[in-house]
C-alpha cells in the first residue's frame, strides 16, 4: 500500500484524487501496489464530499505522518507551497506537483534534494496540463540536442485570439466572453500579458540544455495590443496571429522570447485553435515532433499529476536523473535576436512610405483597405535596429513578430 498526501483540494487537487479514485484498479494494475489518499491538506471543510473524512488543516499533521510516501502539491503560489515540498522531500518522500510557479523559481534546488535523499520531484503537469511532454523531454529525447521548443503554451490567450479570429470580435469582447465561459481568471494578467508562457518556455528550456533558465530574463509581451485590425491583416496575409513561448539554440548560448508572432498553413501549429495547446520540439536526430492535446482543465492536468504518482511509486527509493543545473544558462541578449516584422504605422501611405524605407531598407507593403495608417514587412532585423528604426519613426501603432515558418 502507497499512502498519498495531496496538499490542497481545489480544482486540480480534487481531480487527482477523482481519478486515483475512478481509476485504482488501472493504477494498482501499472504500479504493482495499491495506492491511497491518506490525507488531504485545505483550509476549508468539504461537507458531504467523498474526501470529508481525509481533510486535514495543518501541514504538521502530514508531516509528521510517517506513512505517507507521496505528497501531491496542488496549492499553486509559492508559498507556503516551496517550504511544504521542500520539507517532504527532506524526509525523503516524493513529491508531485502541478505548480509551474514553484517549478519555475526553485526547480534546481528541489530536484538536488530529491537526489540526496532518494526521492524523486515531478512536475509533468506544470507544462501543457495534460500534454506530456517533461517525461519525453527527460527520456524519449534524451539522445538529442534539442534546436528548437516552440508552442502555444496558454489555452486562454489562444482562445481569445481564435475567437478574434473566426469572428472578429475585439479583444475585450472576447476577454468577458472567456471569463464567463471560464477560460479566462477574473485576474487574467498572468494569462494574456504572456507570464504564465513565460515561466513553461523557462522551464522547458532548463530541461533541454541543463541549466536554470531564469523567466524574469526571458522578454515577454502578451495579446493586449492585438486589435482587429492586426487581425484583418492576418487575414489578408493568410496567416493567422498566434502567442509562441520559444527558445533555440544559437551556438552556445540560447534565445528565448515569448510574444504574438504571424505564421502561414504551413506551419505545424496554425490549426491549433481554441483552448488547445501545442508544443513543437526539434531534435538535431530526432527532427520535427509536436506535443498537442488539453493544456488545462481539471482532468487532463490531473491525469498528468497522477502519471507522476505511479512513476513516483514504481521508483521508490530510486531517484530518476533530472539535469537541471542552478547555474544560469546564459542567454542571446534579446537586442541581438533577430525577427521579420510586420509594422502599422499611423498616418496615409503617402506620409510613411518614404520614412518606412529609410528607416527599414527594405520593406514590403501589405494592404487591407485602411486609409488611416501604412502597413508593411521589414527584411531580417535584430531587435536593437528594430527598436532604433521605431524610434526614429514615433508612429508605430504595433508590430508583430513574423514566426518561423517550421
Amino acid at each position: 500500500m502507497i499512502n498519498i498526501s495531496i496538499l490542497g483540494y481545489g480544482t486540480i487537487g480534487s481531480g487527482v484524487f477523482q481519478v486515483l479514485k475512478e481509476n485504482c484498479q488501472i493504477i494498482t494494475e501499472r504500479t504493482g501496489e495499491e495506492t491511497r489518499v491518506k490525507s488531504i491538506l485545505d483550509l476549508r471543510e468539504f461537507p458531504g464530499d467523498c474526501a470529508e473524512e481525509l481533510i486535514v488543516h495543518d501541514f504538521k499533521e502530514i508531516d509528521n505522518d510517517d506513512s505517507i510516501q507521496i505528497v501531491v502539491e496542488t496549492m499553486g503560489g509559492l508559498h507556503p507551497a516551496y517550504e511544504f515540498v521542500k520539507a517532504s522531500l527532506e524526509k525523503g518522500r516524493s513529491v508531485c506537483t502541478s505548480n509551474k510557479a514553484l517549478v519555475a523559481a526553485f526547480g534546481p534546488e528541489l530536484i538536488k534534494i530529491a537526489e540526496e535523499k532518494k526521492c524523486n520531484f515531478l512536475f509533468e503537469a506544470s507544462v501543457g496540463g495534460g500534454i506530456p511532454i517533461i517525461r519525453p523531454l527527460k527520456s524519449s529525447l534524451a539522445p538529442d540536442e534539442i534546436e528548437q521548443i516552440s508552442g502555444i503554451l496558454n489555452g486562454t490567450t489562444n482562445y481569445i485570439l481564435t475567437e478574434m479570429t473566426e469572428k472578429g470580435a475585439d479583444f475585450e469582447t472576447v476577454l468577458k466572453d472567456a471569463q464567463a465561459k471560464g477560460y479566462a481568471e477574473k485576474d487574467p494578467t498572468a494569462d494574456i500579458e504572456g507570464h504564465d508562457a513565460c515561466r513553461k518556455i523557462a522551464i522547458l528550456a532548463s530541461l533541454a540544455y541543463g541549466r536554470q533558465t531564469g523567466f524574469e530574463d526571458i522578454y515577454t509581451e502578451g495579446i493586449t495590443k492585438i486589435t482587429d485590425r492586426d487581425i484583418n491583416y492576418a487575414r489578408k496575409l493568410g496567416s493567422k496571429i498566434k502567442i509562441f513561448g520559444s527558445c533555440k539554440k544559437q551556438g552556445d548560448k540560447v534565445s528565448a522570447m515569448v510574444a504574438p508572432v504571424l505564421i502561414t498553413p504551413k506551419h505545424p501549429l496554425y490549426s491549433v485553435d481554441g483552448v488547445f495547446n501545442a508544443i513543437l520540439v526539434k531534435g538535431n536526430m530526432a527532427g520535427d515532433i509536436m506535443f498537442y492535446g488539453q493544456g488545462a482543465g481539471k482532468l487532463a492536468t490531473a491525469s498528468a499529476v497522477v502519471s507522476d504518482i505511479m512513476e513516483a511509486a514504481k521508483h521508490r527509493g530510486i531517484n530518476i536523473k533530472t539535469i537541471w543545473d542552478s547555474q544560469k544558462l546564459e542567454l542571446v541578449p534579446f537586442e541581438e535576436s533577430v525577427s521579420k516584422f510586420f509594422v502599422r504605422l499611423s498616418g496615409t501611405k503617402a506620409e510613411n512610405e518614404a520614412k518606412a524605407r529609410k528607416a527599414f531598407g527594405s520593406i514590403t507593403p501589405v494592404e487591407a483597405g485602411y486609409s488611416d495608417e501604412y502597413a508593411f514587412i521589414t527584411e531580417e532585423i535584430t531587435e536593437g535596429a528594430y527598436a532604433r528604426a521605431e524610434k526614429e519613426l514615433g508612429n508605430v501603432i504595433n508590430k508583430i513578430r513574423i514566426g518561423n515558418q517550421g
